[in-house]
């Protein structure tokens, strides 16, 4: 019987990944992020988070990109719309007023990525709840209150996973796959300020109370102000509702 001869694999030619831009300006990151996530934002498929991460790592914080986009109100953080990524996606700057940082939340299924754009800020991340039980259905359970839920359980303290402490031009990721987190200005004399891309974009999400792990809407949040103008429409009162603002102790 004759041998049959194998013939070698065709040689596959390896896939080169394009360098990851360095953005110039705000500008230019903007009109990079809207090329990266084309269509679907990062929930799409084929679009690399890590990439993304790297394009806003890349950019360097500049005062003159971000200068009109820092504004402070005291005593709780705000949220400034820089662009709307066509439905897509929100980059937006919060500015952290010194000793201020939000609640313990979730993000609604969207993916974040944050960077420093000046000062510093804290972040800590929290294991999610082994089970979610909203406060709505406590309507008597205080911070520290010692009621039990409806499967006569203690409610139980939030578990702490690790803390980081991030400086200008540091970046990090965050989804909810990652857990529970609190990000607070742990500056003393000093605002913050930091860039936030989260797609898909959300309107409300659950805060958490850390002693009792129990869940609450956030109501809906809004923005202080767009494109470097502070918004008519966001009262006072509806905007405390939404900023998620916790005094750092």
């Amino acid at each position: 019987m004759a041998s049959v001869t194998s013939l070698p694999a065709p040689a596959t030619t390896p896939v080169t990944k394009e360098p990851v831009p360095v953005p110039k300006s705000l500008d230019e990151l903007v009109e990079l992020l809207h090329k990266e996530l084309g269509a679907n934002g990062l929930a799409c498929e084929g679009v690399d988070v890590d990439r993304v991460q790297a394009l806003m790592t890349n950019y360097q914080s500049n005062e003159e990109d971000w200068k009109k986009y820092a504004l402070f109100d005291k005593g709780r953080y705000t949220r400034n719309l820089v662009d709307d990524g066509n439905g897509k996606f929100n980059l937006m700057i919060l500015a952290w007023p010194e000793n201020v940082g939000s609640a313990i939340h979730d993000h609604s299924g969207s993916h974040c990525i944050m960077k420093m754009l000046d000062g510093e800020l804290k972040e800590t991340l929290y294991e999610w709840p082994d089970k979610v039980v909203s406060e709505a259905d406590h309507p008597d359970s205080g911070l520290g209150s010692d009621h039990s839920d409806d499967e006569g359980r203690k409610p139980c303290a939030m578990t702490f996973k690790r803390e980081t402490v991030l400086h200008r031009n540091e970046t990090t990721y965050m989804s909810d796959k990652l857990g529970l987190h609190r990000v607070a200005n742990p500056l003393k004399t000093a605002g913050s300020l930091s860039l936030h891309l989260y797609t898909p974009p959300y309107e409300t999400c659950k805060t958490f109370n850390e002693r009792s792990s129990r869940a609450r809407s956030s109501g809906k949040c809004v923005f202080y102000s767009a494109k470097g103008e502070k918004l008519e429409s966001c009262p006072s009162a509806a905007y405390l509702a939404c900023a998620l603002t916790e005094d750092i102790k």
